[in-house]
């Protein structure tokens, strides 16, 4: 059995985080393989001493893997999402971040859930995925052109508003004048979606959200859509580029450049364990219930 490890940053829960991870997979002789700049960081720091094979992008990432162990927080699991891609191999998220509604996994739960991981004792939960096309075509967007979390277009080097034209399947919707618009999937919604104002939904709702980011025309509210809806924005405004942001990465772009988001062909798969539910999570991170009646 073969077991990838990745991560992006080391802060100091890292180390005791991964050498408890190495420690319990090799025990079980598990066969190990690392993203190679996370193992670089980690040797660096003398956290890891040995060798490992490694792992530089999605073409070395094989389906030889049962899952993917992303340490770290839930913006290391969607850099995780660009390395699995299409391969169906599922991710599996360790916390040494902050809030984590992804990455669920406590350092006191990771030996025990680990266990459970190589009995097969998970559920799998399918995460769609958007897609991102421009006309015209930029370079950043031809071969990383999906987001787990959110597609986003906002302003750049100004204080002013921008415009959004919206259509969904080739009808005008309305035109947002606000600082943004965010595009989220079932993942995205406890995301930025959810700071502006958008709705929570159970990540197997066939849907995505619109919320509009600091909206100037005050009757503009989040809307929920079928995820097979096809959507295309116009941006106009005072400056001439716009942001368009796929979860963390982020291009600059020309007002006049059509911006067309639909569901990705293929989905990311997150292992849950019963003991961290989706359920469970969110009412543990946004303290629902935490009321003296209850």
């Amino acid at each position: 059995m073969k077991i990838a490890l990745f991560g992006q940053y080391y802060q100091t829960s890292t180390a005791e985080t991964v050498q408890k991870v190495l420690s319990f997979l090799e025990s079980k002789q598990i066969e190990i393989a690392f993203e190679s700049h996370f193992l670089a960081i980690l040797k660096e720091k003398n956290i890891v001493t040995k060798n490992y094979e490694t792992y530089s992008c999605h073409k070395t990432l094989n389906n030889d893997f049962k899952a993917l162990i992303s340490i770290g927080g839930d913006g290391t699991i969607l850099k995780a999402a660009t390395f699995v891609r299409d391969k169906d191999i599922p991710i599996i998220g360790i916390n040494a971040g902050r809030l984590g509604f992804l990455a669920t996994i406590q350092f006191d739960n990771i030996e025990p859930l680990l266990q459970k991981l190589l009995d097969n004792d998970y559920a799998i939960s399918k995460r769609t995925l958007l897609s991102v096309q421009t006309t015209p075509e930029y370079e950043n967007f031809c071969e990383l052109d999906f987001a787990l979390n959110e597609v986003t277009v906002a302003r750049k080097d100004t204080t002013s508003m921008i415009t959004i034209v919206t259509y969904l399947n080739g009808e005008y919707l309305t035109s947002y004048w606000a600082d943004g618009l965010i595009i989220s999937t079932p993942t995205g919604s406890t995301g930025y979606s959810l700071s502006c104002g958008g709705p929570v939904l159970t990540p197997n709702v066939e849907s995505l959200v619109i919320t509009p980011m600091a909206p100037h025309n005050l009757n503009a509210r989040p809307l929920v859509i079928t995820d097979d809806t096809e959507i295309e924005l116009r941006i106009s405004g005072r400056e001439e580029q716009f942001l368009v942001s796929l979860d963390s990465r982020i291009s600059a772009v020309s007002k006049e450049t059509v911006v067309k988001i639909k569901k990705s062909p293929f989905t990311i798969s997150i292992i849950e364990f019963k003991q961290e539910s989706f359920l469970n999570t969110i009412r543990k991170k946004l303290l629902w219930g935490e009321d003296k009646r209850n």
